[in-house]
Formats: structure tokens, C-alpha cells, sequence
């Protein structure tokens, strides 16, 4: 009763790390030819990092990540909205970690092969179709067919299972922003270990660091994201979507924004290579299971990229779905307990980033005074931006004291039998 998992990125490597803890065989197809890191830098929540935890990872994040300890909202003119601790300093049992994506791909990736063999990933191998049996399901490649107990869909937002079980949907949904993202070396600020996210709703930057200080130098490697919003009905090139880009597309909107604590003229400057990607995201699916089939991380419930939560869920996916195994077996009714668990939470956190995720305060701010105040208790309460910052934790399943009171998702020692 092996697990078929279409998928070797950060979704499918962390199920199969949580299959190889609790017993289950399983098998990774990859469409690439070779597993490489690929992507800027993503943040991992603390309720993700407890399951990574739990995998034994600790260490290896630690050498690849930076704990997160500040998170906070600024205007267009460099003023502070709100700022908040985050992991361990915000009173979490476990910490928040900010990292290159690409580096937690080569992790996950490196430690399966060490505990489970190099056999249990296949690559050039691109899922294309799926079909259920009696029994369990196959998984029809470009090339052959492999029969399971389970097919797990990890293969991100153009999932070719998904658009099998929904071929009327399309493709993704563009909403008019377009993201501009590299790496730059630079100060950090506000002490280090610290998330900026500056601007409003139709222009707007976020910076982080994704490695410790350089002892000689003091600098750090600076991932930023800028971000602009134009008329969806101008068109874009939405087909592209890892395109080298031309800086003199977005960089003038950002010419005046060197600020005491930032200068971001000069981080778009001195990167190496900047990318392009258009903000696009999936309308929330009335179901994600077919028989023996069912969807996770992005191909379940791609989501733009607000509130640090896109990785994040892609593990707490893979952790429930092992927690439902262990409890039903490698069955069906397994699939339909872990979406029933998870696709409400992912439905909320999907609409909630459309326009009320945590950094619709940044337009709120914008539209009461164009980001210029005193203090920011002149324009709206510290009590407000605190209630605003907890529902979205609350809503991703993220809140502190409901994450320290809960019990972890598989047991130490669980097996399936």
C-alpha cells in the first residue's frame, strides 16, 4: 500500500519525511530532471516549525534560517504603524524562522535521502492524470503508470491532478499586482531578525533577512519583495512567471523611499538579479478528495503571498495527513479526514489575503491620513491594531496560547499499523 505523492517540492518532501517517520512506504515522482534550489525567501510559522521540529529538524534550521523577532508595518514615508515580536520573543514555545526557500527545499530534500534511500524519489517524472481503482489509485506519468494505496497531488499551482478534477477551472487568477523579488546584501534593521513591510495596498515593499550577520562585513543577506498594482485589463506577461526582470519597470516608483532605518533605491541597486512574478492566486475548491486522491499545499489551496502562511500550511498539510493516517489507516477515509480538518482553515486564510489579511492595515493607515502622523495613536488604537493582528493568526490556525495548549499533531513513536 504505497503512497504516491506527485510532487518534490516543499509540500511532497515534507510528507514524505512524515510517511518515512510513521511507517508508511511511499514514493516521490518529480517532474524536473534534478531537484535544485529554486526561489527567494519564504518565513515559516511557528505551528510549521513545531512539525519540523518534530521531524527532527532543529538543528538544520537553525544553520540555514534566521529566527524571526520582529514583525511590523510601515508607511510610505517610513513611519511605524504597528510592530510586534514574533516566535519564541512573541511567547510561542517554538520560534518563527525566516529562510531561503531554496535552502529548506535542499534540506527537506538531503535529510529524506539520508533516512529513506534515494529510491523513493523519482524524477523526470511528471504527474499528468490519475485514475482510482477498488483498491487504491494510479498515477499515470509522462512516461508509465505506478498503482498505489494513495495519490497525494503536491504539484503546485498548475497541478495537472487538480485541473483533472476541476478542467473547467482555468487558469490562475490575476488580480492586477505584480511582485518584483530578490536578494541584496545589506544592513540589517531594527537590531536584525526583523520583517518590514512598508507602503499600501497599490505600492509596497517587504524586506527580511535570510542569514546571521556577516562577522566582517555586519551585513546580511536581504530578501525583498517590491510590489506594484496596475489595471488588470492592461494585461501583463502573466506567462511568465520566473522572468529575469527590467528594474526600470518598477524601480522610479521607489526612488524617494530612503528612510533612516532603509534604503530601498539602493537594495533594488545592489542585487544580483531580480525576478518577476505576477500575484495570482486560485478561488477556494468545494472539495480537494477523489476516492484514494486528494490535493495538498498548493495545489490544494494556492494563496497569495500574505501573512507568511504559503510553506507554512504546505507542512502542516503533510503532518496532518500522517496523523490521519495513523488514525485510519492508508484508506480513503484517511484523505477525507485530513481535508475535513484542513481545507476550512485554508478557505478562511485564502480570502482573508485577498484584502483582510494582516497587512490590510497598511491601506487602512493610507486612506485615514496618506501614511503621515505624529504617532500612530493619533490616526487608530493600539487596541485596534492588536485585534487586527491576532484574528489573522487566529484565522491561520497560528494563535499563541491555542499553538502552546496543543497537542502535537503525530505522537512520538506513532506507527501505522
Amino acid at each position: 500500500m504505497t503512497v504516491l505523492i506527485a510532487g518534490g517540492g516543499i509540500a511532497g518532501l515534507s510528507l514524505g519525511l512524515t510517511l518515512h517517520q510513521i511507517g508508511v512506504p511511499f514514493r516521490i515522482f518529480e517532474a524536473t530532471s534534478q531537484i535544485r534550489p529554486m526561489g527567494v525567501g519564504i518565513n515559516i510559522q511557528p505551528n510549521a516549525v513545531r512539525e519540523l521540529f518534530d521531524l527532527g529538524l532543529e538543528d538544520q534550521l537553525d544553520q540555514i534560517g534566521v529566527r524571526t523577532r520582529q514583525y511590523g508595518f510601515y508607511s510610505k514615508l517610513g513611519k511605524t504603524i504597528w510592530e510586534e515580536p514574533r516566535g519564541t520573543w512573541a511567547g510561542y514555545s517554538w520560534p518563527q524562522y525566516s529562510i531561503h526557500r531554496g535552502k529548506l527545499q535542499m534540506m527537506l530534500y538531503e535529510t529524506l535521502l539520508q533516512r529513506a534511500g534515494a529510491e523513493c524519489i523519482v524524477t523526470d517524472a511528471r504527474a499528468v492524470a490519475y485514475e482510482n481503482t477498488p483498491s487504491g489509485a494510479v498515477l499515470h506519468l509522462g512516461a508509465g503508470r505506478f498503482e498505489g494505496g494513495l495519490i497525494i497531488a503536491a504539484d503546485g499551482i498548475h497541478s495537472a491532478l487538480r485541473a483533472q478534477m476541476y478542467p473547467q477551472e482555468g487558469p490562475p487568477i490575476w488580480g492586477g499586482a505584480v511582485l518584483w523579488r530578490a536578494t541584496s546584501q545589506a544592513k540589517p534593521f531594527f537590531g536584525g531578525g526583523a520583517m518590514a513591510l512598508i507602503g499600501h495596498d497599490t505600492q509596497r515593499l517587504v524586506a527580511y533577512p535570510i542569514s546571521n550577520p556577516d562577522p566582517q562585513t555586519g551585513e546580511v543577506v536581504m530578501n525583498w519583495i517590491a510590489e506594484l498594482r496596475i489595471d488588470p485589463s492592461q494585461g501583463w506577461k502573466k506567462e511568465d512567471w520566473n522572468r529575469a526582470a527590467d528594474r526600470g519597470d518598477f524601480r522610479p516608483a521607489f526612488d524617494d523611499w530612503k528612510f533612516d532605518w532603509i534604503d530601498v533605491p539602493g537594495l533594488i541597486d545592489s542585487a544580483a538579479q531580480v525576478f518577476e512574478y505576477p500575484m495570482v492566486d486560485r478561488d477556494p475548491l468545494e472539495r480537494w478528495t477523489d476516492g484514494h486522491v486528494t490535493l495538498m499545499g498548493d495545489a490544494a489551496h494556492p494563496t497569495y503571498p500574505v501573512g507568511s502562511n504559503g510553506a507554512s500550511q504546505a507542512i502542516i498539510d503533510a503532518r496532518v495527513i500522517g496523523a490521519k493516517l495513523v488514525e485510519h489507516g492508508i484508506t480513503a477515509a484517511a484523505l477525507e479526514a485530513y481535508e475535513a480538518e484542513v481545507r476550512p482553515v485554508t478557505t478562511g486564510v485564502g480570502l482573508a489575503n485577498r484584502g483582510s489579511g494582516p497587512d490590510a492595515i497598511l491601506q487602512r493607515v493610507e486612506d485615514l491620513c496618506g501614511g503621515d502622523f505624529g504617532t500612530i495613536d493619533e490616526v487608530i488604537s493600539l487596541d485596534d491594531l492588536a485585534a487586527h493582528s491576532a484574528k489573522y493568526k487566529s484565522i491561520a490556525g497560528f494563535s499563541i496560547d491555542a499553538l502552546n495548549a496543543k497537542p502535537a499533531l503525530i505522537a512520538k513513536g506513532a506507527r501505522v499499523a
